[in-house]
């Protein structure tokens, strides 16, 4: 099945891209008016981050927001045949303050919210960094889908991790120096397993794993933040938080981060990932306040 469909996503990705965003622009007539994908939990969340906006301003944020949304989907297609040349056009960045780091002998972790188009970082940052990259990934039920995803992340050298192995197996595939970079906006999978921090004015549960780990590791941590320049443009830039992570108190890196996320997002609201539920559990003093990062 793989040698059916993996052509099939290949000749896609052929699409020249102004042909691509004309599709993307008739699918986000179909996913936003028809369909209405994950609308509520959209503009639940758009309530919930900027109750000082007007409902009119929220739906303006939500409908980029779908806009960017289908268009990561059909640029992710494009990454399969996309050149080096082509992909350096589109995404420009500071790596040196990543490779600034290099001969310092300390490993790096990078912790990025969800933001658009997370799929370039695969293609561009292990031909630009000094550290081989590493990413942690969710394996698919699709197996054909999940080997096509695997390859295009994985064409330029990135390391690829799946989640169910990460924690025991790391070493296995990791030997030496690294930039580990981890999504660190995701939902805990228990709201008594998190740091609760501000975030957006209310008491948010983040995983305790990216934390944790720049301490075990006493890596450099880095928050990476991309966005859209224009449709198809990316930029990448890099902040260097700490060299020291094992200097700050449980809870402290993990609100630090939120307040970075936080400040990315009020700059550019429809490049972040609105219809993941990321206010899915609420805070309980009697439950969490041992929790409660101050």
């Amino acid at each position: 099945m793989y040698y059916i469909i993996y052509p099939l996503f290949y000749l896609l990705s052929l699409i020249p891209w102004i042909v691509m965003y004309m599709i993307a622009d008739g699918l986000y007539v179909l996913v936003f008016y028809f369909f209405g994908y994950r609308k509520k939990v959209v503009l639940q969340n758009l309530a919930i981050a900027f109750p000082e906006k007007s409902e009119k301003e929220r739906m303006r944020i939500a409908k980029d927001f779908y806009h960017n949304f289908i268009d990561t989907i059909l640029e992710t297609i494009k990454m399969i045949s996309i050149s080096n040349k082509e992909a350096d056009k589109r995404l420009v960045g500071n790596i040196e303050v990543l490779n600034a780091l290099y001969d310092s002998g300390k490993n790096v972790q990078l912790l990025a919210g969800h933001f658009f188009n997370w799929e370039f970082l695969n293609h561009w940052i292990p031909r630009h960094s000094k550290f081989p990259f590493v990413g942690v990934y969710q394996p698919l039920s699709n197996k054909v889908v999940g080997k096509i995803m695997y390859d295009m992340r994985a064409k330029n050298g990135t390391i690829l991790i799946p989640t169910n192995h990460f924690k025991n197996q790391f070493r296995n595939y990791v030997k030496d120096r690294y930039a580990l970079g981890l999504a660190a906006d995701q939902n805990p999978p228990s709201d008594l397993k998190a740091h609760w921090v501000p975030f957006f004015n209310r008491l948010t549960p983040f995983i305790l794993g990216p934390e944790k780990g720049a301490k075990l590791n006493d890596t450099h941590v880095v928050f990476c933040h991309f966005y859209k320049v224009k449709r198809g443009y990316f930029e990448i830039r890099f902040d260097l938080i700490t060299s020291d992570p094992r200097s700050f108190k449980d809870g402290e890196l993990t609100k630090i981060f939120a307040q970075f996320v936080e400040k990315a997002v009020k700059l550019k609201p429809a490049n972040y990932l609105w219809s993941h539920r990321r206010w899915k559990f609420e805070y309980d003093e009697s439950k969490h306040g041992h929790l409660l990062v101050k």
